[in-house]
């Protein structure tokens, strides 16, 4: 299988997620021997896959290059890359398990619903909430790496407040994500 640009650009944001994870490791955020020159680094690392997701989608529909590999592995892509860094934030204090289990088990029902509906040689696009969550998600993400290697001291100033904050309007946004792709997709279900 030749693989077109946009599927290039997923496949890249999937081979980003563990450098993003290395340099999220390598950060300490709040740990005493935080380094916040690595924590700049996962941000632009993800940054930079998050841009990927972008102009996959972009570069697809501009110019016709939308295939089922795209519509499986694009968002599969996204998704190990919110959840890796959602884990992440989750060791470090700011993301109550709670906010990550919502994201996990929306997954999972998705992931149940895509594949019920590929045993009947269908593939299910994601729709518009998926992606508002997907921009949700990355946007609280970008705002706790960017913040935290600002703040020599992140656990002492807002950004955990902050950054709580923004999981739990993540959490809202992917169950309600969650809720519509499966009423949606209903006939998937049921035969």
């Amino acid at each position: 299988m030749k693989l077109n640009l946009p599927n290039k650009l997923t496949l890249a944001r999937v081979l980003l997620v563990p450098v993003f994870m290395v340099f999220a490791d390598l950060a300490d955020i709040g740990q005493p021997g935080f380094k916040p020159v690595y924590s700049l680094i996962a941000g632009v690392v993800f940054a930079l896959a998050s841009l990927t997701d972008f102009l996959d989608g972009y570069l697809a529909r501009k110019n016709n290059l939308v295939t089922n590999f795209g519509k499986f592995a694009d968002p599969l892509a996204d998704k190990m890359l919110t959840t890796a860094a959602l884990i992440y934030m989750a060791v470090d204090g700011v993301c109550s398990p709670v906010v990550l289990a919502v994201v996990l088990f929306r997954e999972f029902a998705v992931a149940g619903v895509r594949m019920l509906a590929a045993a009947k040689n269908k593939v299910i696009a994601a729709n518009m909430w998926g992606k508002v969550k997907t921009v949700a998600q990355m946007l609280t993400i970008l705002f706790y790496y960017f913040a935290c290697c600002l703040d020599a001291t992140p656990n002492a100033m807002a950004v955990p407040f902050i950054t709580q904050a923004l999981c739990w309007v993540v959490a809202a946004l992917t169950l309600l994500s969650g809720v519509i792709y499966i009423k949606d997709n209903v006939g998937v279900l049921v035969d």
